[in-house]
């Protein structure tokens, strides 16, 4: 029996926001422990409930897959699960349910800007762990998650650049041009959040394409690389 009152209401409500009903067979031990961060205990943090999640995510997303696009060839289902288990997408989930407020995590870790993305797409996968090891079934899982992952196969789907437009934008530079983009990037000094710690640009020789913010380096080049990609004069350029 799970002995923290107070902590069990706030993961009750977490559960809620999943929209799981209260009465869900939850075990409340290991979704607690799915959110505590190595920082705050050595031994006892997320990192195995994690490495279950991991394969829980992956095995949803094969599954809704081919069963929402059935006529689709494999390596079309590959390319677009990468994207969606991808560490970007899952904390982007993770803030849509604010897994934030709920984790466990030591003062230094969180100030780390930089491995933000990291740590809750980590902690993600371990709460989809501990519902998942709950039942020893998806009973608690894809109600919820199949629509998120969903929506986001759908876009992937839709992008021409499936999302990589670094890969995209110097596939482009090459076939036109024979040459490659050359990215700049600095820390911003003036940074308004963790999203906008690193500052890119990307150059065509002296031509700047595009430029964009990210919590890291590499963030920084795909938002300068997708401005690139969606605003430059392909045919022309």
């Amino acid at each position: 029996m799970f002995e923290d009152p107070r902590r069990k209401r706030q993961l009750q409500q977490l559960i809620r926001k999943l929209g799981l009903p209260e009465s869900a067979d939850v075990d409340w031990s290991l979704l607690d422990l799915a959110l505590t961060h190595p920082s705050i205990s050595a031994t006892r943090n997320y990192e195995k409930l994690e490495f279950v999640g991991d394969a829980v995510v992956r095995l949803v997303a094969a599954e809704l897959l081919r069963e929402t696009y059935p006529d689709e060839p494999v390596g079309e289902f590959a390319a677009i699960r990468s994207i969606i288990v991808s560490d970007r997408f899952l904390a982007e989930l993770a803030d849509s349910y604010s897994i934030e407020s709920y984790l466990l995590i030591g003062i230094n870790a969180k100030r780390n800007a930089s491995g933000r993305q990291s740590w809750l797409a980590d902690a993600f996968e371990a709460v989809l762990g501990a519902l998942y090891l709950s039942t020893n079934n998806m009973e608690l899982v894809r109600p919820w998650l199949d629509e998120a992952l969903k929506v986001k196969a759908e876009k992937v789907r839709q992008d021409p650049a499936r999302y990589n437009y670094k890969d995209a934008l110097q596939e482009w530079t090459q076939r036109k041009h024979k040459i490659l983009p050359q990215y700049r990037v600095k820390e911003n000094p003036k940074p308004t959040s963790p999203e906008s710690r690193f500052m890119a640009k990307v150059w065509l020789r002296d031509r700047c394409l595009g430029q964009g913010i990210g919590h890291s380096k590499k963030a920084a080049e795909q938002a300068a690389a997708k401005e690139a990609f969606f605003t430059v004069d392909q045919d022309n350029c």
